[in-house]
């Protein structure tokens, strides 16, 4: 099953905009198709360039385009919800049993607070959403001065994530004007940072982040 064929699935849309709106009632960040989909092709991108098989880079790309479907039921434990809703919808759609436990256990387990990289898509997944931080999140261009997220997301001019497979590292490079800081940064993102450094150790690598420059994560050596 293709990336193509999840993007197409009636249910799947429906879910992904639902949660979209439901987010945006709460004031929070865009997580719909840009969101999603940011996610979807960062995170296969990681598993292709460290030499994963094109099966497991597809399951990452599905796994990061639904990962966020679970918001349609509530924003609490909505990785476990996804999980759930997925599940008969794959089902039905012919996803081979195992492919569909691969995508759920990924999904189920993509939230910080409670997450646990377990394979190599949950890592890539993990990596993938919690690296989203861009002006463009920012719903209509126009920041919440109120809002943390707002400011800070506004505030990144430019995101890249990079695999650099000569010295073992994902890094994560962002660009911050001065409208926030990087104290507010981490103030949002920091079990988020955590949660990418603990995929990248799982997948044999280390996660650096630079802001403007400079590296704000030490690592262990691997």
């Amino acid at each position: 099953m293709t990336l193509q064929e999840i993007k197409q699935n009636e249910s799947i849309r429906a879910l992904v905009h639902a949660g979209n709106k439901y987010l945006e009632a709460m004031g929070y960040t865009d997580h719909g198709p840009r969101h999603v989909g940011y996610v979807s092709d960062t995170a296969s991108r990681v598993l292709r360039c460290l030499g994963y098989d094109d099966h497991q880079v597809e399951l990452a790309a599905i796994a990061g385009w639904v990962h966020d479907v679970g918001n349609a039921i509530n924003r609490h434990n909505h990785g476990a919800n996804g999980a759930i809703l997925l599940y008969p919808v794959l089902r039905e759609m012919g996803m081979p049993i195992a492919d569909v436990v691969a995508i759920i256990t990924a999904v189920g387990n993509h939230e910080e607070h409670n997450g646990f990289i377990s394979s190599p898509i949950s890592a890539a997944l993990a990596i993938g959403d919690k690296s989203d931080a861009h002006k463009s999140r920012v719903r209509g261009g126009k920041p919440d001065p109120t809002d943390i997220h707002d400011r800070v997301n506004f505030a990144i001019q430019e995101n890249k994530v990079t695999i650099d497979n000569d010295n073992k590292v994902i890094r994560q490079s962002l660009t911050m004007d001065d409208t926030s800081s990087v104290m507010e940064y981490l103030t949002i993102y920091l079990e988020r940072i955590q949660m990418c450094e603990a995929a990248a150790d799982f997948l044999g690598v280390r996660f650096e982040l630079n802001i403007n420059g400079n590296q704000v994560n030490n690592h262990k050596d691997t």
